[in-house]
């Protein structure tokens, strides 16, 4: 890359950082005071970013949240995609503090606390949503391993629903996934007694009428139908007690397996039944601006 070594002070002793060790997703930032890191953007650009003392410099928090290699993490710098707590930084050696200032890349935030963990659960049926159940029933406390004393549950999942739940210790960004004002879509799959007829979907579209108000469908679609059974998709953003189950009852297809295969733009995909996988760098972000943060 042109301009590497221009605009750069001179070396400066005793400033390693102490930031935390490794991130599960990237390795951990293991900063220290590297020889080739660039000061300045290609133009030899400055801005008017303070750095943070004992800070970790920028490039290592975005490699270590696995926005990409060190060197395509200097890049996006160079070419203006980084913010930092608002700010376009174009400096590869700016320090910063990434358990308190929010960085964000093409305008997305991106997970730089490394204490923070984001996973997605994918429930059996039979399992309570809970963390301990005083009846001896599973609960996902059983499936999480080392996991379950520092995370808790975005929501909830009927005992008998099964599907994609999301875990964190990411306190605000929980609370908010779950708020309903934020209205983060959720998709469903539900087996159901067929046929469908063609006008369900505008009934559930034009709303429900349940004991404890109306229910409004944001999406449905028949995904299959064969003799008296039928598989539907349906997609809400509400997310009162049964209420899947209580739509589709009252129009006269109860369910009788019932699946979540999304929560905003997180997918269920092929994780089997039991198992936790890492979200992506891509999807934290995303979740992020659904709900604001």
């Amino acid at each position: 890359m042109s301009g590497r070594g221009r605009n750069r002070p001179p070396a400066r002793r005793g400033s390693r950082a102490a930031g935390p060790a490794s991130r599960a997703r990237g390795g951990g930032y293991h900063d220290h005071d590297d020889a080739d890191d660039d000061w300045g953007g290609p133009e030899g650009e400055r801005d008017d970013l303070t750095d943070v003392p004992g800070g970790v410099r920028l490039q290592k928090v975005l490699a270590a949240a696995g926005v990409g290699s060190r060197r395509q993490c200097e890049e996006l710098i160079g070419a203006g995609r980084v913010e930092v707590d608002g700010q376009t930084v174009r400096r590869f050696g700016a320090r910063v503090d990434p358990e308190h200032q929010v960085i964000r890349v093409d305008g997305k935030r991106i997970p730089s606390r490394q204490d923070v963990v984001y996973l997605a659960f994918n429930k059996p049926p039979k399992v309570m949503t809970a963390m301990s159940d005083d009846r001896g029933r599973r609960t996902i406390t059983d499936f999480l391993g080392d996991h379950a004393e520092r995370l808790f549950h975005v929501g909830r999942l009927d005992y008998d629903t099964e599907g994609l739940m999301l875990l964190t210790n990411d306190g605000e960004l929980a609370h908010r996934l779950a708020h309903p004002s934020y209205e983060v879509a959720k998709t469903y799959l539900a087996d159901v007694p067929g046929p469908v007829p063609r006008d369900l979907g505008r009934r559930l579209a034009t709303g429900i009428e349940l004991e404890d108000g109306v229910a409004i469908a944001d999406g449905f679609r028949v995904l299959e139908q064969a003799g008296s059974r039928a598989l539907v998709e349906i997609t809400l953003h509400e997310g009162r007690k049964h209420i899947v189950r209580r739509m589709l009852a009252e129009a006269g297809h109860p369910v009788s397996r019932l699946v979540r295969v999304s929560v905003g733009p997180v997918r269920l995909g092929n994780l089997r039944p039991g198992a936790t996988r890492d979200l992506t760098t891509r999807e934290i972000g995303e979740l992020y601006a659904a709900v604001g943060l």
